[in-house]
């Protein structure tokens, strides 16, 4: 599996896993009602930078998509986000690891000094652990922040890698 620049004409099989994830609305505070065109917007940053969007592929087939790029304008773009969304099929194949993996060197050869995921579901534990597993600490949780569909309101928690130590 390598992990690539996203290009044009990857959409077609990226806006599947998008669409999949946002609409389940069990992981991302994007509204489940989000147009494709919408989705795309959000989703791919801009060639000219400052951020990148990548795929993971394998004999053609993308199973996942990244986007990453500074957390914060002015004074705070020194530290990196990204997010990650995997297709059901894939998931546990090590696919959200490779593009966190990624993600994170990417940051570094950008010159950032750390990365923060700014709303991680608590009900995500897979995710947790493997953020924490990559450098990852749990900065602390905003309590109720995120509505889930099954489980009611529950926290988002907020990570952060310093990038010197990890």
């Amino acid at each position: 599996m390598i992990v690539r620049a996203f290009e044009s004409a990857d959409w077609d099989q990226v806006w599947p896993i998008v669409e999949e994830i946002v609409r389940a609305a069990d992981t991302y505070t994007y509204d489940p009602a989000m147009t494709e065109s919408a989705a795309r917007d959000t989703w791919i940053e801009p060639g000219d930078g400052p951020g990148l969007t990548v795929v993971a592929t394998e004999d053609d087939r993308i199973f996942g998509t990244a986007r990453m790029g500074p957390n914060r304008p002015g004074p705070g773009k020194h530290v990196a986000t990204a997010s990650f969304m995997v297709s059901a099929d894939a998931r546990g194949r090590g696919v959200g690891r490779r593009l966190c993996a990624h993600a994170l060197d990417w940051a570094r050869e950008q010159g950032y000094a750390g990365m923060q995921f700014n709303a991680v579901a608590a009900s995500n534990v897979h995710a947790v652990h493997l953020y924490e597993t990559l450098g990852f600490t749990l900065v602390g949780t905003v309590p109720g922040a995120f509505e889930h569909p099954e489980l009611g309101r529950i926290g988002l928690h907020v990570m952060y890698c310093d990038l010197a130590k990890a």
